[in-house]
Protein backbone atom coordinates (compact mmCIF):
# COMPACT_ATOMS: atom_id res chain seq x y z
CA UNK A 1 0.00 0.00 0.00
CA UNK A 2 1.69 3.93 -1.21
CA UNK A 3 1.86 6.36 1.34
CA UNK A 4 -0.64 8.35 0.25
CA UNK A 5 -3.28 5.73 0.74
CA UNK A 6 -2.33 4.95 4.44
CA UNK A 7 -2.73 8.55 5.08
CA UNK A 8 -6.05 8.49 3.48
CA UNK A 9 -7.56 5.59 5.02
CA UNK A 10 -7.10 6.91 8.65
CA UNK A 11 -8.52 10.21 7.96
CA UNK A 12 -11.55 8.84 6.06
CA UNK A 13 -12.30 6.70 8.98
CA UNK A 14 -12.39 9.22 11.31
CA UNK A 15 -14.81 11.49 8.62
CA UNK A 16 -16.89 8.65 8.61
CA UNK A 17 -16.77 8.65 12.62
CA UNK A 18 -17.68 12.15 12.82
CA UNK A 19 -20.25 11.53 10.39
CA UNK A 20 -22.26 9.06 12.01
CA UNK A 21 -21.56 10.58 15.56
CA UNK A 22 -23.19 13.34 13.92
CA UNK A 23 -26.00 11.55 12.64
CA UNK A 24 -26.92 9.94 15.87
CA UNK A 25 -27.21 13.11 17.43
CA UNK A 26 -29.55 14.98 15.01
CA UNK A 27 -33.00 13.09 16.57
CA UNK A 28 -32.72 13.93 19.30
CA UNK A 29 -31.02 17.60 19.24
CA UNK A 30 -34.13 18.08 16.52
CA UNK A 31 -36.87 16.64 19.00
CA UNK A 32 -35.46 19.01 21.89
CA UNK A 33 -35.61 22.01 20.02
CA UNK A 34 -39.32 21.30 18.54
CA UNK A 35 -40.13 21.50 22.43
CA UNK A 36 -38.86 24.44 22.64
CA UNK A 37 -40.25 25.85 19.81
CA UNK A 38 -43.63 24.77 21.21
CA UNK A 39 -42.58 26.21 24.61
CA UNK A 40 -41.78 29.65 23.11
CA UNK A 41 -44.67 29.36 21.18
CA UNK A 42 -47.17 28.80 24.19
CA UNK A 43 -45.37 31.36 25.99
CA UNK A 44 -46.10 33.88 23.38
CA UNK A 45 -49.53 32.83 23.92
CA UNK A 46 -49.56 33.69 27.15
CA UNK A 47 -48.72 36.87 26.39
CA UNK A 48 -51.30 37.26 23.98
CA UNK A 49 -54.03 36.08 26.72
CA UNK A 50 -52.69 37.46 30.35
CA UNK A 51 -50.58 40.56 28.96
CA UNK A 52 -47.55 38.94 29.90
CA UNK A 53 -45.78 35.88 30.61
CA UNK A 54 -46.37 33.80 34.20
CA UNK A 55 -44.51 31.17 33.21
CA UNK A 56 -41.05 31.71 31.42
CA UNK A 57 -40.08 29.64 28.72
CA UNK A 58 -37.50 27.50 29.86
CA UNK A 59 -40.03 26.62 32.63
CA UNK A 60 -42.45 25.99 29.95
CA UNK A 61 -39.65 24.11 27.78
CA UNK A 62 -38.91 21.58 30.83
CA UNK A 63 -42.65 20.76 32.13
CA UNK A 64 -43.44 20.33 27.93
CA UNK A 65 -40.53 18.18 28.14
CA UNK A 66 -41.44 16.24 31.09
CA UNK A 67 -45.18 16.01 29.93
CA UNK A 68 -44.09 14.07 26.88
CA UNK A 69 -41.54 12.15 28.30
CA UNK A 70 -44.69 10.73 31.25
CA UNK A 71 -47.00 9.74 27.73
CA UNK A 72 -43.93 8.53 25.46
CA UNK A 73 -40.54 7.04 26.05
CA UNK A 74 -37.89 8.20 23.87
CA UNK A 75 -35.98 4.77 22.44
CA UNK A 76 -32.44 4.81 22.21
CA UNK A 77 -32.62 6.54 18.65
CA UNK A 78 -33.62 9.66 20.85
CA UNK A 79 -31.46 9.09 23.20
CA UNK A 80 -27.75 10.58 22.09
CA UNK A 81 -29.40 14.00 21.01
CA UNK A 82 -31.30 14.40 23.82
CA UNK A 83 -27.75 13.72 26.29
CA UNK A 84 -25.95 16.18 24.86
CA UNK A 85 -28.59 19.33 24.45
CA UNK A 86 -29.12 18.51 28.03
CA UNK A 87 -24.79 18.63 28.57
CA UNK A 88 -23.10 19.98 26.21
CA UNK A 89 -25.55 22.80 24.84
CA UNK A 90 -26.30 23.69 28.56
CA UNK A 91 -22.06 24.18 29.23
CA UNK A 92 -21.52 26.05 26.20
CA UNK A 93 -24.61 28.35 27.63
CA UNK A 94 -22.98 28.97 30.62
CA UNK A 95 -19.70 29.95 28.99
CA UNK A 96 -21.45 32.77 26.78
CA UNK A 97 -23.48 34.05 30.09
CA UNK A 98 -20.20 35.45 30.94
CA UNK A 99 -20.27 38.08 28.34
CA UNK A 100 -23.18 39.85 29.96
CA UNK A 101 -21.59 40.02 33.05
CA UNK A 102 -19.27 43.61 33.78
CA UNK A 103 -17.19 44.69 36.53
CA UNK A 104 -17.94 48.19 35.77
CA UNK A 105 -21.51 47.43 36.53
CA UNK A 106 -21.20 45.68 39.64
CA UNK A 107 -18.70 48.15 41.07
CA UNK A 108 -21.15 50.87 40.73
CA UNK A 109 -22.80 49.69 43.88
CA UNK A 110 -20.03 50.42 46.28
CA UNK A 111 -17.71 48.41 48.76
CA UNK A 112 -19.78 48.27 51.54
CA UNK A 113 -23.01 47.43 49.48
CA UNK A 114 -20.90 44.40 47.60
CA UNK A 115 -19.68 42.95 50.65
CA UNK A 116 -23.33 42.42 51.93
CA UNK A 117 -24.47 40.82 48.94
CA UNK A 118 -21.70 38.60 48.84
CA UNK A 119 -21.98 37.34 52.73
CA UNK A 120 -26.17 37.58 51.47
CA UNK A 121 -25.50 35.14 49.05
CA UNK A 122 -22.95 32.90 50.88
CA UNK A 123 -24.79 32.44 54.12
CA UNK A 124 -28.09 31.86 52.47
CA UNK A 125 -26.67 29.14 50.10
CA UNK A 126 -24.90 27.13 53.16
CA UNK A 127 -28.40 28.13 55.59
CA UNK A 128 -30.92 27.03 52.91
CA UNK A 129 -28.62 23.91 51.95
CA UNK A 130 -28.85 22.67 55.79
CA UNK A 131 -32.41 22.98 56.20
CA UNK A 132 -32.60 20.82 52.74
CA UNK A 133 -30.95 18.05 54.62
CA UNK A 134 -32.49 18.57 58.27
CA UNK A 135 -36.11 17.66 55.95
CA UNK A 136 -34.61 15.33 54.19
CA UNK A 137 -33.39 16.53 50.36
CA UNK A 138 -30.46 14.57 49.00
CA UNK A 139 -27.28 16.71 49.22
CA UNK A 140 -27.75 17.59 45.31
CA UNK A 141 -31.32 18.27 45.39
CA UNK A 142 -30.16 20.58 48.76
CA UNK A 143 -27.64 22.44 46.93
CA UNK A 144 -29.88 22.97 43.63
CA UNK A 145 -33.02 24.25 45.91
CA UNK A 146 -30.34 26.40 47.63
CA UNK A 147 -28.01 28.13 44.90
CA UNK A 148 -31.45 28.15 42.75
CA UNK A 149 -33.02 30.69 45.55
CA UNK A 150 -29.73 32.64 46.86
CA UNK A 151 -28.48 33.09 43.19
CA UNK A 152 -30.82 33.64 39.92
CA UNK A 153 -33.23 30.73 40.25
CA UNK A 154 -33.79 28.54 36.89
CA UNK A 155 -30.32 30.09 35.30
CA UNK A 156 -28.64 28.97 38.66
CA UNK A 157 -30.15 25.56 39.11
CA UNK A 158 -29.15 24.67 35.16
CA UNK A 159 -25.43 25.84 35.34
CA UNK A 160 -24.59 24.20 38.75
CA UNK A 161 -26.33 21.30 37.84
CA UNK A 162 -23.44 19.88 35.78
CA UNK A 163 -20.84 21.04 38.08
CA UNK A 164 -22.02 19.00 41.32
CA UNK A 165 -23.31 16.35 38.88
CA UNK A 166 -27.01 16.23 39.36
CA UNK A 167 -29.32 14.27 37.58
CA UNK A 168 -32.55 15.63 34.99
CA UNK A 169 -34.92 14.41 37.56
CA UNK A 170 -33.36 16.77 40.44
CA UNK A 171 -32.73 19.37 38.17
CA UNK A 172 -36.66 19.47 36.69
CA UNK A 173 -37.79 18.96 40.74
CA UNK A 174 -36.14 21.78 41.84
CA UNK A 175 -36.64 24.28 38.56
CA UNK A 176 -40.66 23.20 38.68
CA UNK A 177 -40.87 24.16 42.31
CA UNK A 178 -38.70 27.40 42.11
CA UNK A 179 -40.09 28.73 39.43
CA UNK A 180 -43.99 28.46 40.77
CA UNK A 181 -42.76 30.30 44.02
CA UNK A 182 -41.02 32.54 41.82
CA UNK A 183 -44.08 34.04 40.40
CA UNK A 184 -45.83 34.20 43.61
CA UNK A 185 -42.65 36.15 44.79
CA UNK A 186 -42.87 38.96 41.69
CA UNK A 187 -46.76 39.42 42.79
CA UNK A 188 -46.30 39.54 46.63
CA UNK A 189 -43.09 41.33 47.13
CA UNK A 190 -44.78 44.81 45.99
CA UNK A 191 -47.57 44.32 48.19
CA UNK A 192 -44.68 44.36 51.00
CA UNK A 193 -42.83 46.47 49.81
CA UNK A 194 -45.64 49.37 50.25
CA UNK A 195 -46.97 47.94 53.62
CA UNK A 196 -43.99 48.45 54.78
CA UNK A 197 -43.67 52.29 53.59
CA UNK A 198 -39.96 51.43 51.80
CA UNK A 199 -38.39 53.77 49.49
CA UNK A 200 -37.43 52.95 45.98
CA UNK A 201 -33.77 52.16 47.23
CA UNK A 202 -35.11 50.01 49.95
CA UNK A 203 -37.37 48.21 47.87
CA UNK A 204 -34.90 48.03 44.64
CA UNK A 205 -32.22 46.45 47.16
CA UNK A 206 -34.91 43.78 48.63
CA UNK A 207 -36.54 42.72 44.75
CA UNK A 208 -32.80 42.29 44.11
CA UNK A 209 -31.73 40.56 46.95
CA UNK A 210 -34.49 37.91 46.68
CA UNK A 211 -36.72 37.76 43.10
CA UNK A 212 -35.42 35.29 40.75
CA UNK A 213 -34.75 35.76 36.89
CA UNK A 214 -33.32 39.37 35.71
CA UNK A 215 -37.32 40.24 33.81
CA UNK A 216 -38.63 39.00 37.23
CA UNK A 217 -36.65 41.39 39.09
CA UNK A 218 -38.02 44.38 37.10
CA UNK A 219 -41.49 43.36 37.18
CA UNK A 220 -41.43 43.34 40.89
CA UNK A 221 -39.63 46.62 41.44
CA UNK A 222 -41.50 48.18 39.11
CA UNK A 223 -44.30 49.02 41.21
CA UNK A 224 -42.20 51.49 43.45
CA UNK A 225 -40.61 53.37 40.59
CA UNK A 226 -37.53 53.48 38.81
CA UNK A 227 -35.16 54.26 41.37
CA UNK A 228 -36.20 51.06 42.58
CA UNK A 229 -35.67 49.17 39.17
CA UNK A 230 -32.68 50.52 38.97
CA UNK A 231 -31.39 49.58 42.08
CA UNK A 232 -33.12 46.51 41.60
CA UNK A 233 -31.54 45.14 38.50
CA UNK A 234 -27.49 46.79 39.57
CA UNK A 235 -28.39 44.38 43.08
CA UNK A 236 -29.34 41.01 40.48
CA UNK A 237 -26.19 42.02 38.38
CA UNK A 238 -23.93 40.99 41.48
CA UNK A 239 -25.88 37.84 42.87
CA UNK A 240 -25.56 36.76 38.71
CA UNK A 241 -21.63 37.19 39.46
CA UNK A 242 -21.42 35.44 41.98
CA UNK A 243 -22.65 32.38 39.91
CA UNK A 244 -19.07 31.86 39.00
CA UNK A 245 -17.20 31.91 42.30
CA UNK A 246 -19.59 29.36 43.43
CA UNK A 247 -19.08 26.61 40.85
CA UNK A 248 -15.81 27.33 41.05
CA UNK A 249 -15.92 26.56 44.95
CA UNK A 250 -18.87 23.41 44.41
CA UNK A 251 -16.66 21.96 41.57
CA UNK A 252 -13.82 21.38 44.88
CA UNK A 253 -17.04 19.92 47.29
CA UNK A 254 -18.63 18.49 44.36
CA UNK A 255 -17.44 14.76 45.21
CA UNK A 256 -18.75 15.21 49.07
CA UNK A 257 -22.65 16.11 47.83
CA UNK A 258 -23.15 12.57 46.15
CA UNK A 259 -24.99 10.35 47.79
CA UNK A 260 -23.34 7.06 49.97
CA UNK A 261 -21.91 4.85 47.85
CA UNK A 262 -21.77 7.37 44.93
CA UNK A 263 -18.51 9.25 45.43
CA UNK A 264 -15.99 6.99 43.73
CA UNK A 265 -16.64 4.33 41.02
CA UNK A 266 -15.01 1.23 40.88
CA UNK A 267 -10.84 1.34 41.04
CA UNK A 268 -11.24 5.35 40.55
CA UNK A 269 -8.42 6.31 43.64
CA UNK A 270 -9.64 8.00 46.90
CA UNK A 271 -8.18 11.59 47.98
CA UNK A 272 -8.15 15.12 46.52
CA UNK A 273 -9.35 15.13 43.00
CA UNK A 274 -6.60 15.84 40.07
CA UNK A 275 -6.08 19.60 39.47
CA UNK A 276 -7.74 19.01 36.04
CA UNK A 277 -10.88 17.95 37.51
CA UNK A 278 -11.31 20.59 40.31
CA UNK A 279 -13.19 23.26 37.79
CA UNK A 280 -15.15 22.36 34.89
CA UNK A 281 -14.22 23.66 31.29
CA UNK A 282 -17.43 25.76 31.48
CA UNK A 283 -16.60 28.06 34.69
CA UNK A 284 -13.21 28.71 32.91
CA UNK A 285 -15.21 29.84 30.13
CA UNK A 286 -17.52 31.97 31.86
CA UNK A 287 -14.99 33.57 34.14
CA UNK A 288 -12.46 34.25 31.10
CA UNK A 289 -15.69 35.65 29.10
CA UNK A 290 -16.27 37.71 32.14
CA UNK A 291 -13.03 39.33 32.23
CA UNK A 292 -12.89 40.38 28.69
CA UNK A 293 -16.22 41.83 28.98
CA UNK A 294 -15.27 44.05 31.97
CA UNK A 295 -12.05 45.01 29.66
CA UNK A 296 -14.90 46.16 27.03
CA UNK A 297 -13.06 43.63 24.24
CA UNK A 298 -16.66 42.65 23.77
CA UNK A 299 -18.57 45.02 22.72
CA UNK A 300 -22.31 46.04 23.34
CA UNK A 301 -23.83 44.77 19.99
CA UNK A 302 -21.86 41.48 20.08
CA UNK A 303 -22.89 40.86 23.93
CA UNK A 304 -26.47 41.02 23.27
CA UNK A 305 -26.76 38.50 20.87
CA UNK A 306 -23.97 36.36 22.61
CA UNK A 307 -26.86 36.69 25.40
CA UNK A 308 -29.82 35.64 23.42
CA UNK A 309 -27.87 32.66 22.07
CA UNK A 310 -26.95 31.43 25.69
CA UNK A 311 -30.59 31.99 26.71
CA UNK A 312 -31.56 29.60 23.29
CA UNK A 313 -29.57 27.06 24.35
CA UNK A 314 -30.46 27.22 28.23
CA UNK A 315 -34.14 26.41 27.18
CA UNK A 316 -32.99 23.61 24.48
CA UNK A 317 -30.90 21.96 27.38
CA UNK A 318 -34.02 22.32 29.66
CA UNK A 319 -36.31 20.64 26.88
CA UNK A 320 -33.76 17.72 26.87
CA UNK A 321 -33.60 17.42 30.47
CA UNK A 322 -37.44 17.37 30.70
CA UNK A 323 -37.40 14.63 28.07
CA UNK A 324 -35.33 12.48 30.86
CA UNK A 325 -37.39 12.74 33.57
CA UNK A 326 -39.82 10.02 35.25
CA UNK A 327 -42.57 12.43 36.34
CA UNK A 328 -43.18 9.68 39.46
CA UNK A 329 -39.62 10.61 40.96
CA UNK A 330 -40.16 14.08 40.57
CA UNK A 331 -43.56 13.67 42.16
CA UNK A 332 -42.26 11.44 45.31
CA UNK A 333 -39.73 14.40 45.87
CA UNK A 334 -42.57 17.37 45.85
CA UNK A 335 -43.81 17.59 49.45
CA UNK A 336 -39.64 17.96 50.31
CA UNK A 337 -38.78 20.49 47.43
CA UNK A 338 -41.63 22.76 48.05
CA UNK A 339 -41.06 22.95 51.57
CA UNK A 340 -37.11 23.30 50.96
CA UNK A 341 -37.93 26.25 48.73
CA UNK A 342 -40.04 28.10 50.46
CA UNK A 343 -37.55 27.84 53.83
CA UNK A 344 -34.61 29.29 51.53
CA UNK A 345 -36.81 31.89 50.19
CA UNK A 346 -37.62 32.94 53.62
CA UNK A 347 -34.20 32.86 54.66
CA UNK A 348 -33.11 35.17 51.86
CA UNK A 349 -35.86 37.42 52.58
CA UNK A 350 -34.76 38.09 56.45
CA UNK A 351 -31.09 38.30 55.50
CA UNK A 352 -32.55 41.14 52.66
CA UNK A 353 -34.41 42.57 55.45
CA UNK A 354 -31.37 42.58 57.83
CA UNK A 355 -28.40 43.87 55.20
CA UNK A 356 -30.86 46.83 53.95
CA UNK A 357 -31.17 48.17 57.96
CA UNK A 358 -27.00 47.35 58.12
CA UNK A 359 -26.67 49.42 54.85
CA UNK A 360 -28.60 52.56 55.69
CA UNK A 361 -30.17 52.32 52.76
CA UNK A 362 -33.32 55.42 52.40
Amino acid sequence: MSNSAATTAPTTNVATRMATAFTDLVPGIALSVVVTLAAAGLAWLEVGLFGKAWLETLVIAILLGTAIRSLWTPSQRWQPGIAFSGKILLEIAVVLLGASVSAGTVLALGTGMLVGIVAVVAIAIAAAFAIGRLIGLGRRMAMLVACGNAICGNSAIAAIAPVIGADSEEVAASIAFTAVLGVVVVLGLPLIGIAAGMSGLQFGALAGLTVYAVPQVIAAAAPLGAVAVKTATLVKLVRVVMLGPVCVVLSLVAPYLAEKGERREAGEPSGFPPLHKLVPWFVIGFVVLAGVRSLGWIPAPVGQPMNTVATALTIIAMAALGLGVDVRTVARAGGRVTLGVVAALFVIVALSFALIAVAGLG
